[in-house]
């Protein structure tokens, strides 16, 4: 692993990874996740590419109580921005899982001019009903009693591992908790305590008129084995965002880049070499 270090960015130490040289490539990770959760990308991605792997606001190496106001889409954005100013590498590719995903449109959407290419993994998000007439649907997922306000309250009951996986169950499907290596597990609960700030958090959804500002080549990526819901977000960002391709991982969940590490790197270095 790359040494670990740190940038200051709107008044906060952002921890972050990098290896390689060239165009700058930053790595967003999705909920209870940090820098590491790209592992299996660096040596691939750092081989053609400047490629850095940071660590969102509260996310590890901080160990985060929870509490504050801090801890949201917006402010993740607005930080991702001005760690690639404070890096000097605008216009950089950037490349988003879930939550992260989330964070890196919002990123190409309202700071065009800091993004290159965009490759967004199965983003989360709600749907604007003019998007998507899978709209309803998909909002279910967040709304209140939904299986993230559930595991929020186990979390809180300390049974950490018993939330972490009604959450992780929920979105890459039934045993996804179980099959995850040990080591897999203790990156999660290394930031169980951020599902605190995330579940309070309100995520705009995505519509078309925001879809349709997006004007970086953007890559779509689905896991094969993916819930419905994620091929539905996909589907409709794709038919609005232009220049948009889209790719699916064959026997890949959620976690595409961990299940099918080769065949994700493959595809999103394609896309970026285009």
């Amino acid at each position: 692993m790359s040494e670990l270090k740190t940038i200051r960015v709107n008044g906060y130490d952002m921890a972050y990874i990098e290896a390689g040289e060239g165009e700058s490539l930053v790595l967003v990770h999705g909920s209870l996740s940090d820098y590491r959760y790209w592992t299996l990308q660096m040596r691939a991605f750092s081989a053609a590419f400047r490629t850095i792997a940071v660590s969102l606001r509260h996310y590890y190496p901080e160990h985060w109580n929870g509490e504050g106001d801090d801890f949201n889409i917006s402010q993740h954005m607005k930080d991702v921005a001005a760690f690639i100013d404070a890096m000097k590498i605008a216009p950089a590719h950037v490349v988003g899982h879930s939550r992260g995903g989330h964070i890196a449109f919002r990123v190409a959407q309202n700071y065009p001019d800091r993004v290159r290419k965009l490759a967004l993994s199965e983003p989360g998000g709600a749907l604007d009903a003019e998007l998507s007439p899978h709209a309803e649907t998909v909002n279910k997922r967040f709304e209140p009693g939904s299986f993230q306000t559930q595991a929020e309250a186990r979390i809180r009951a300390g049974d950490i591992d018993g939330g972490l996986e009604l959450f992780v169950d929920a979105v890459s499907g039934p045993g996804a908790w179980e099959r995850t290596p040990e080591i897999g597990k203790q990156f999660t609960r290394d930031n169980a305590m951020t599902l605190l700030g995330q579940i309070h958090e309100t995520r705009e959804p995505f519509t078309r008129q925001a879809a349709a500002s997006i004007t970086a080549p953007t890559l779509l990526v689905l896991g094969g084995l993916s819930p419905p819901m994620f091929g539905h977000i996909n589907e409709a960002l794709a038919s609005a965002i232009r220049n948009a391709k889209r790719v699916t991982i064959p026997d890949a969940t959620h976690t595409m880049n961990v299940i099918k590490p080769a065949a994700y790197n493959e595809a999103v270095l394609a896309f970026l070499r285009a």
